[in-house]
C-alpha cells in the first residue's frame, strides 16, 4: 500500500541517517553539525526527494511524485535562513544542500528522458550542463578559499554577481525552472485544470520555459567563469614554481 511505503523508505533512511549520526568523532563539547537545524531540513528534503524518485513512474500517483518534489525544492528556501538566524552554517550543510539541489533535479531530468524519448538528447545535454557548471563553480570557490559556492568573488561578471547576490531573482530562477520540468512531467499525465480558458499544467510549462532557457544560459556563463578563475589559480602556482 502506499501509507507502507512511504513508512518503509522514510522508516530505512531514518535508519541509515541515526547509524551515521551514532558514529560521528566528535569532542564531547562541540556542537554535533549533524543536528544543526537546517541540516535537519536537508535530511528532510532528500527523504522527499527518494519518495518522489520511487513513485515517478507510477502514472497514478504522480501528484504525489510532484507534491513530494516541489515541497523538497521549498524546503530549500528555508535551510538558507535557519542557517543564518540560528548562526548554524556549516560546510556539510552547503555540501548537502548543493547535492540534493543537482540529484533532484537529475532524477527528474532523468524520468522526463524516459516520458519524452523524442527529446532525450536534450534532457541529457542539460543535465550535463547543470552538474558542470556547479561543480566546477564549487570547485573555484574552494581554490578561493570561499566558505560557500554563493560567496565567490564575482565582481568581475555582473549576471552571476546579480545572480547569486539577488536572492529575489535567485529564487525566483530556481522556482521557475524547477516548475518548468514539474509542469512537462505533470503533462504527460493530464493537461491540468482549466484556469481562465487555460490548461494549467501545459500554460505553467510555457510560461516557466523562458526561465529555464535563461538560467541554462547562467549556467553557461557560470562554468566559463570557473573555468577562468581556476585557470587563474593555475597559472599563479606555475609562476611561484618558476620564481
Amino acid at each position: 500500500s502506499l501509507s507502507l511505503s512511504l513508512s518503509q523508505i522514510s522508516l530505512y533512511l531514518s535508519l541509515s541517517l541515526s547509524l551515521s549520526l551514532m558514529d560521528s568523532r566528535m569532542a564531547p563539547n562541540q556542537p554535533n553539525v549533524f543536528l544543526f537545524v537546517p541540516n535537519l531540513i536537508g535530511y528532510a528534503r532528500v527523504i522527499l526527494m527518494f519518495i518522489a524518485f520511487y513513485y515517478m513512474r507510477d502514472p497514478e500517483l504522480y501528484t504525489i511524485t510532484v507534491a513530494c518534489y516541489l515541497f523538497s525544492q521549498l524546503l530549500d528556501a528555508f535551510d538558507g535562513h535557519a542557517a543564518r538566524i540560528l548562526g548554524q552554517s556549516s560546510k556539510f550543510g552547503g555540501m548537502l544542500d548543493m547535492l540534493t539541489d543537482r540529484c533532484s533535479t537529475l532524477g527528474l531530468v532523468m524520468a522526463l528522458g524516459q516520458l519524452y524519448p523524442e527529446y532525450f538528447l536534450f534532457f541529457q545535454c542539460y543535465a550535463v550542463l547543470d552538474i558542470w557548471s556547479h561543480w566546477i563553480h564549487l570547485t573555484a570557490s574552494h581554490y578561493s578559499g570561499a566558505t560557500s559556492h554563493k560567496q565567490i568573488d564575482l565582481t568581475a561578471n555582473p549576471i552571476l554577481y546579480y545572480y547569486y547576490t539577488n536572492r529575489t531573482v535567485l529564487f525566483g530562477m530556481c522556482a521557475g525552472n524547477e516548475l518548468f520540468f514539474a509542469a512537462l512531467y505533470l503533462l504527460r499525465f493530464s493537461e491540468g485544470p482549466d484556469v481562465g480558458g487555460y490548461a494549467l499544467f501545459r500554460a505553467t510549462a510555457l510560461l516557466c520555459a523562458p526561465i529555464m532557457v535563461i538560467k541554462s544560459i547562467i549556467s553557461v556563463v557560470q562554468l566559463v567563469a570557473a573555468s577562468q578563475n581556476i585557470a587563474i589559480v593555475d597559472n599563479e602556482e606555475h609562476a611561484k614554481a618558476r620564481s
